[in-house]
């Protein structure tokens, strides 16, 4: 294996393990965070997806890599009607501007070699929508579906784009999620009702191993599929979004979550 990848987001959860795991595959990997603090291993960069020059600076490495996987995100958690604007922006910067970017930054050079993957680290909640999560799922909805359309301009070149949609996952990313809620909000209640079940559902989810395993499948793949689900019965999910009604599968998730409808 003479292959390179950067992950973004490989200080922590979910980015550090598919780091890990590319590194006892053979892979070449560089990471990515704020900070660039050390991780074992990992050619450690710094990143503000946030920063549009912190995303340019990375050009020179993004041009030689064969995987890119964009992984860093932000989660967040607010009414609809309450969304602070910067907040909203912050999160489409963050979740979608930058990792289009990354990936129009290494794409070129996969095409004139004739490989590449880059693979969008989404959500399931880009297909199952809930109540007070709308900006997040949309940012991962909106991710996927770059994703969904540049395969179809690359997978002639040999460079295919995936997306890996994890369910709950025990990272720890309850305790960095970005929240808001206006102190006399009507919706308080049945906010703090899904955020405590969304806290619990996550304490209770599969580990970054797994997900960080199918993302090495995604990458590996000959013809890597359009999605890869992980996590919160993906398989039987999915195959019930096929067969039910959408109305019942909306009182599901929010039934998971404690909310009444």
């Amino acid at each position: 294996m003479s292959r390179t990848a950067l992950v973004t987001g490989s200080s922590s959860g979910i980015g550090r393990a598919t780091a890990g795991l590319l590194l006892s595959r053979g892979y070449r990997v560089f990471g990515t965070s704020r900070s660039a603090r050390e991780v074992p291993g990992v050619e450690m960069l710094r990143l503000d997806l946030t920063d549009p020059g912190s995303v340019e600076a990375l050009a020179p490495v993004l041009g030689d890599v064969d995987v890119l996987v964009n992984n860093a995100g932000e989660s967040q958690s607010a009414p609809f009607e309450e969304l602070p604007g910067d907040m909203l922006r912050r999160l489409f910067e963050t979740n979608v501007f930058g990792p289009v970017r990354l990936a129009q930054l290494a794409l070129p050079g996969m095409r004139e070699r004739g490989y590449g993957r880059v693979v969008m680290v989404g959500s399931m909640l880009a297909s199952f929508p809930l109540a007070y999560r709308s900006a997040y799922g949309a940012s991962k909805a909106a991710i996927r579906g770059f994703a969904d359309g540049a395969r179809h301009e690359f997978s002639p070149f040999g460079v295919w784009l995936t997306t890996v949609e994890p369910g709950a996952i025990a990272t720890g990313i309850s305790e960095r999620r970005t929240t808001f809620v206006a102190p006399d909000s009507p919706h308080g209640p049945d906010f703090a009702t899904m955020l405590a079940a969304l806290q619990r559902n996550e304490r209770a989810g599969i580990p970054p191993g797994r997900v960080a395993a199918t993302i090495l499948k995604a990458i590996e793949d000959q013809k890597p599929r359009r999605r890869y689900a992980v996590g919160s019965r993906a398989p039987l999910v999915f195959a019930l979004r096929r067969l039910l009604p959408a109305a019942v599968l909306e009182r599901g998730t929010h039934r998971l979550h404690d909310l009444p409808r």
